[in-house]
């Protein structure tokens, strides 16, 4: 029987637990999953396949994992830049959600996250927010695969105006998606440990561990938070988390910027894992994360952008190219966070910290079919020596030519197939009219 597709003329990174890169190689899929990945002589005939892709002596790689997104947030993008943190979310993005974000907005600003995302070669995303439901009806539909995380807040919110009810919004909601699709993985996302009673969060992690999903929180992620913490529970937010028993291998800590060495031992001896954030960290002046450190720690850790709000794009190559420089030059060392290490922060080891490592994060025999393939016939990146530096120094969103995601194509030469990018920029656009940000 042939194969459904077989992918070649490309170097490929496999991202494999060796960081096997095979020049001239070949990937064969079979309904939806990778079948084979090899080396092929020049002589060789190719397999038997129903469609052939040539990658046109590119890149071909595993598909970028992004850790943590606020998908609907794209309809913020830009509304209120260069603001402390406390002054962004309180006087203009919290104001802003509770005006604005209902199941119709937060369709069409997740379907534009979404196309953002798989042109630039996300193929896999971790979400929080609120009416979740809905971002998970529109993930679905565009076809991409996502971790969605319920949002849980003590304040009233998008879908769930009395607080009391948060816990049980977010426990139905997983209970409906872990029967609706493969593509969906439910999870539970506490806003911060400042804005979740004790009780919301050990509900909420009870609720987490009772069905099995991961759980979601922000933590650590200003100096603010940090003294607060210290001056109220006389114990560091990571400390306190501990103490409430939310810290285990299903926790994924997002920012863990304001961290001190016994904070770094707790996530790892808890075997928790974090989402690093470097461009949204800057952007909002909230400080440089102790990256090198926490990898030495064997956590796992993947990149993600956070929200189009804070950061402005959702361009993990982008992000790869600031975690890399951002550490090197935080540490004065050239050889921390080297491309390799960023690289699998982008893909393997971001799966790894969302649950999903088994099924993607590499190019390997019996993984989904999630495979992007970058254009490197261009300017910007010619000569290759090294391809994996190329695509943590060189490579943009934008160079990215084909999209796999379960062996279905979602992009194919740099175009979105199936899906109407013009009429979701409209639909924006028309939201965004009534949008109004503080006066600048």
């Amino acid at each position: 029987m042939p194969f459904d597709f077989v992918i070649h003329n490309g170097t490929i990174v496999t991202v494999n637990s060796d960081f096997e890169i095979i020049e001239n190689g070949i990937i064969c899929i079979k309904k939806g999953k990778i079948a084979r990945v090899e080396k092929v002589a020049d002589d060789t005939p190719p397999p038997e396949a129903k469609e052939f892709i040539d990658a046109c002596g590119g890149i071909i790689m595993p598909g970028l994992v992004n850790t943590h997104t606020h998908l609907p947030m794209t309809l913020f993008r830009g509304l209120a830049d260069d603001l402390p943190l406390d002054t962004w979310l309180n006087e203009t993005i919290f104001p802003a959600e509770s005006t604005h974000i209902n199941s119709e907005s937060v369709r069409w600003g997740t379907l534009l996250a979404c196309a953002e995302m798989i042109i630039s070669g996300t193929t896999t995303c971790c979400d929080g927010y609120f009416l979740e439901n809905d971002v998970a009806l529109a993930v679905n539909d565009f076809g991409m695969r996502a971790v969605l995380g319920q949002g849980v807040i003590d304040y009233p919110a998008p879908g769930v105006p009395d607080p009391a009810e948060n816990v049980a919004t977010a426990k139905a909601y997983v209970e409906k998606w872990k029967k609706v699709s493969t593509h969906i993985v439910p999870s539970i996302f506490c806003h911060t440990p400042y804005t979740c009673s004790q009780k919301t969060l050990t509900e909420a992690k009870s609720v987490s561990q009772e069905l099995g999903v991961l759980f979601q929180i922000h933590v650590a992620e200003t100096k603010a938070e940090r003294d607060q913490f210290l001056c109220e529970h006389k114990m560091t937010p990571i400390k306190y988390l501990d103490k409430l028993g939310v810290l285990d291998e299903n926790t994924l800590l997002v920012h863990c910027i304001w961290l001190n060495e016994a904070d770094m031992e707790i996530i790892a001896a808890r075997k928790s894992n974090i989402s690093h954030n470097p461009e949204s960290n800057m952007k909002l002046a909230s400080g440089i994360s102790p990256l090198s450190r926490l990898v030495n720690y064997g956590i796992a850790i993947g990149l993600g952008t956070d929200g189009c709000a804070s950061n402005n794009n959702l361009d993990l190559f982008q992000e790869m190219d600031m975690a890399a420089k951002l550490h090197k030059a935080s540490t004065l060392d050239p050889t921390v966070m080297d491309a390799a290490t960023v690289l699998k922060m982008a893909t393997i080891d971001a799966a790894r910290a969302i649950g999903l490592d088994d099924a993607i994060g590499s190019l390997e025999t019996g993984k989904q079919a999630d495979i992007v393939i970058v254009d490197t016939n261009k300017p910007h990146l010619v000569p290759i020596y090294h391809p994996e530096s190329h695509i943590v120094y060189a490579a943009k969103g934008s160079d990215v030519s084909d999209v796999m995601v379960a062996g279905n194509i979602l992009v194919r030469d740099g175009k979105l197939l199936a899906i109407d990018l013009d009429e979701i920029i409209d639909r924006v656009n028309e939201i965004a009219s009534n949008i109004q940000g503080p006066a600048k």
